[in-house]
Order: structure tokens, then sequence, then C-alpha cells
């Protein structure tokens, strides 16, 4: 019913809303794989690859997730929820490896391989002292670049995606049985739309831009 529909980068990135609203279609599993495959590119510090999915079919689990999400009853409503998430094992372990395997490749010379491991070597130090919920929080946002490579390669498929932030991570750990060395990132809620919301109101881009107080240009 849902062909595939390749998009330019810009046609994506100028695509994408936040669906609240979806068909009770549902999402085959080679779409679902092309998401987390589009995850697995992502970029992430020293190539560290913290991050880590559930794929959340079935009513009753969904429904928990609502309880978990201040009862925002649309994830339920979508045909897969995959939980993103932080795995802050893989993440210490894989900063160290990813630093030399990008000395070993060239990627970057040895006086950056060296600054790194230093700085590595000091971060381990400062890490020892933080609980895991607060290296979740610092190793975030690596997570968040693969979950944007998701959302981008949905509309590939005519699919639609919502972050959801606003999530008691306790209560997800909890309701899958995980300890706390796997940190919430968001919900993604998947499914194709039905709705079509307008673009939201955005900043122009000389609004982003810092200038010094006499310039006005780029």
């Amino acid at each position: 019913m849902y062909e595939t529909m390749l998009l330019t980068t810009k046609e994506a990135i100028e695509k994408r809303r936040s669906i609240r609203k979806f068909q009770s279609v549902p999402v085959p599993d080679e779409h679902i794989t092309a998401l987390l495959d589009a995850a697995r590119l992502a970029p992430s510090g020293c190539n560290a690859q913290p991050w880590r999915f559930k794929v959340v079919r079935d009513n009753e689990t969904k429904w928990k997730l609502v309880q978990a999400a201040y009862d925002q009853s649309f994830i339920a409503q979508a045909p897969v929820v995959l939980v993103c998430c932080a795995d802050v094992d893989a993440y210490l372990k894989g900063t160290a490896s990813g630093i030399q395997d990008l000395g070993q490749t060239g990627a970057i010379d040895d006086r950056i391989v060296k600054i790194l491991l230093r700085r590595n070597s000091q971060m381990d130090i400062q890490m020892k002292t933080m609980s895991k919920e607060q290296l979740g929080t610092r190793m975030a946002f690596n997570v968040a670049i693969a979950v944007e490579h998701m959302v981008l390669r949905a509309l590939d498929f005519g699919l639609g995606t919502c972050w959801v932030r606003l999530i008691e991570e306790q209560k997800v750990r909890e309701l899958f049985g995980w300890d706390d060395n796997l940190y919430v990132v968001a919900l993604l809620p998947v499914g194709y739309p039905d709705e079509s919301p307008l673009p939201r109101k955005r900043l122009p881009v000389q609004e982003l831009i810092i200038n010094d107080r006499d310039k006005n240009t780029i």
C-alpha cells in the first residue's frame, strides 16, 4: 500500500513533522530494520556507538509506556514504539577503543590521539564519581543523533514519528527489568500518519547567527 519515496536530505528535513495521530496499519519489519540501520550509521563521540533500542509492538506494553510518559495516549496508537537508550558500559568501553581505531585508520593524527586519550583518562576519573544517571545524561546527545537519523529515514517509507522526551525513565527501566546501565533517552512512536500538521513557526536564519555587535552579516 505504501511505497518507498526516496527524498533528498533537504526534502526530508522540510517535510518532517511531529506526528501524534497514526493509522492502524502495521509497519513492515523491513522498514523498522531500515530505521535501525540508519541509526547504526550515525556518528558518535570516538565512535563509541552507545545507542540501544527496544522495539515494542504489543498493545499492553505500549499502554504501560503511555503511563510512563505522563499518559500521552497517542504513543499507544502508533503501531511501533522504539525505546531509545544509552548503554553506559558500552560508552565507557567504546570510547577508549574508538580513539585508538581513529588513530590507526589515520582519521586523526597522533597528536590528537594523545590529547583524546589524555582527556579520556581525566574523564574516567571524573566518571567514577558520577552516577549512571549522570553518565546517561552526558552521552544522550550521541543517541539523539542516531534517533534523528531514524526520524528522517522514516519519511522515505511514508512513516511519521514523534520525539517523546517527557517520560519517567525509571518507570520505563522497571517495565523491562533494566538496571541503570541503560539510560532511557526518548520514546519514538512510528507509524503511518493520520494527520498532516502544518509547519511550525521557525526563526529566520539571521536570528540564529551570533555576530559581533557592529556586524549583521554571516
